[in-house]
């Protein structure tokens, strides 16, 4: 069985009720989290008890998606658990958990690996692609037999969307702005409308929208997608659950 369970869905700080980028791909029984941000934690911790997933993938060093990785090692050190979690990260992460708790420090609560790159984890293959954003930021591509599941962590409009999302069953996609595409250049976060025509152009099944900046209007954001993408747009919702 293989399922996405929905942590957190909002982008730069949570909603009252809300968390910040968070999402849960259990495939077999194999857990990987993507990313951990403000208020993500308590969440997981209903679906894995002691934090005990079999490995963590954060997109990029910006607290509303790595913050709450202090919190896991928190969690996992006064555990007692000596195994350490494999902790695949873009460049800057570490130093921001560093920071945030020198004592345990995160390397000795997590095997730490650089993120960019192709390897196997467990029973999926990952794919990382550099995306735009204000720092380091690579989208992450899972793939088992059977499904694909593409996330861009954050990222402004970019033709590299296309091949990161190339036929995924499903596609979480940042979905920050609603609205015509601002005019400003360099790009960093997308509109809903961006975001459903990179999921067209790469032929994605189903289209997840997130990072919701707080206060919006999710269906808003739904329906500016639906007008450039033709499968399905769902809105990231706290505690939702996708089978694949």
């Amino acid at each position: 069985m293989s399922e996405i369970t929905v942590l957190g869905s909002c982008g730069a700080w949570p909603e009252p009720g809300r968390a910040c980028a968070g999402f849960l791909v259990s495939h077999n029984g194999y857990r990987v989290l993507l990313d951990l941000g403000y208020a993500a934690l308590p969440r997981l911790l209903e679906h894995c008890p002691d934090g005990a997933v079999d490995a963590v993938v954060v997109t990029h060093a910006h607290p509303d998606h790595c913050v709450d990785v202090s919190g896991l090692a928190r969690v996992r050190h006064y555990a007692g658990d000596t195994s350490k979690t494999p902790l695949y990260c873009a460049p800057g992460v570490l130093d921001v958990l560093a920071m945030l708790e020198p004592r345990p420090h995160p390397s000795t609560v997590f095997d730490v690996h650089d993120l960019d790159g192709t390897r196997e984890l467990g029973p999926f293959q990952v794919k990382t692609h550099r995306l735009p954003h204000h720092v380091p930021n690579f989208g992450v591509r899972l793939s088992a037999p059977g499904f694909t599941v593409a996330y861009t962590g954050d990222s402004g409009p970019s033709p590299v969307l296309a091949e990161l999302g190339r036929d995924a069953d499903l596609l979480i996609s940042d979905a920050t702005l609603q609205g015509p595409s601002p005019e400003s250049e360099p790009r960093y976060v997308m509109t809903a409308a961006e975001a459903g025509f990179w999921a067209s152009k790469a032929g994605a099944k189903r289209l997840l929208l997130t990072h919701f900046w707080p206060g919006s209007d999710r269906s808003v954001s739904v329906k500016e997608a639906r007008e450039v993408f033709g499968g399905e747009v769902i809105a990231a919702e706290e505690g939702l659950v996708i089978t694949l």
